[in-house]
């Protein structure tokens, strides 16, 4: 109960962040729309009309409340529901988040539990480099060079993404390395800590099989911190579509938020943004109920 109250807690401070940090955007949806086209008396009456007139704790207080009613509000610019928006975006980047998170989680364990300098120095790099880099990297070697796969995403209309599994190719590696070596490197020192405590060598010594050993002595106790940084990795996901889906030219979710802040449709950019901090909350919940879960049982 208190992990979940902890959960609660921390979803409605990110809300607040988000809708502070999307208050204080430069212009709005209606002096970027305008287009300084209006004067100030009509400006201010459109303001009126989209309701950003009203003081920044009344419009979180609505918000919040349309967010817990399943309504988020409209689009400033288009109109149309939020909730339809992202909808329609979603199932492209929940593709290549999950996509994503198949490859990285085996190659982060991979990563974890190999030893030596090369590999330490293979898991900084990894983790260092932008996406973007990656992204380009990818598509000069499978795309240019090798011509394996195409060098942009664009997904036919009306087509569900994964009906073209090809297009996926470049957008979740790009996404998947570089989590791989973050949530490798992070977790390195956990299960070296692990692997040498005194009943898990025992248990090696006494020529238990290392699948054996792994699923009875290490896994649960690498599972807490395993599933918070896979948490972690799941909200940099969402957020790393942004550049992916730019990069590759996917209409997701990442594209519609560059879009939304671009044209400062704020309901949009909140509630995308938003979804991000959900994922990782829901993460860490569920990684503090297995970790109790874990304590119990031993």
């Amino acid at each position: 109960m208190g992990a979940l109250l902890r959960a609660v807690a921390l979803v409605l401070v990110a809300s607040v962040a988000v809708f502070a940090a999307t208050a204080l955007l430069p212009a709005d949806a209606v002096a970027v729309r305008s287009g300084g086209r209006v004067d100030g008396e009509q400006l201010a009456q459109l303001r009126a009309a989209a309701g950003l007139d009203r003081p920044i704790v009344a419009r979180y207080l609505d918000w919040l409340g349309g967010l817990l009613t399943g309504d988020p509000g409209s689009s400033l610019v288009s109109g149309r529901p939020v909730a339809e928006l992202v909808g329609q975006r979603a199932p492209v980047s929940v593709v290549l988040v999950v996509g994503a998170l198949v490859l990285a989680v085996p190659l982060a364990a991979a990563l974890a539990r190999t030893r030596g300098p090369a590999v330490g120095v293979l898991v900084v790099a990894g983790a260092a480099l932008p996406p973007v880099v990656v992204g380009v990297g990818l598509a000069a070697l499978l795309s240019g060079a090798w011509q394996l796969v195409p060098p942009v995403s664009l997904l036919p209309a009306g087509r569900p993404p994964w009906s073209r599994p090809e297009l996926l190719v470049l957008p979740v590696l790009t996404l998947a390395l570089p989590t791989a070596a973050y949530a490798g490197g992070q977790l390195r020192g956990t299960v070296a800590d692990v692997v040498a405590r005194p009943f898990v060598r025992d248990a090696v010594l006494r020529g238990m099989p290392p699948t054996a050993v792994a699923l009875r002595y290490v896994g649960p106790l690498v599972a807490g911190p395993a599933l918070r940084v896979l948490a972690v990795s799941a909200g940099s996901l969402v957020a790393g579509t942004t550049v992916v889906e730019t990069l590759f030219g996917m209409s997701g979710l990442g594209e519609l938020l560059v879009a939304a802040v671009r044209a400062r449709d704020v309901p949009v950019v909140q509630v995308v943004a938003l979804l991000a901090a959900v994922v990782v909350v829901a993460g860490l919940l569920f990684a503090d109920l297995v970790a109790t879960r874990n304590e119990r049982d031993r």
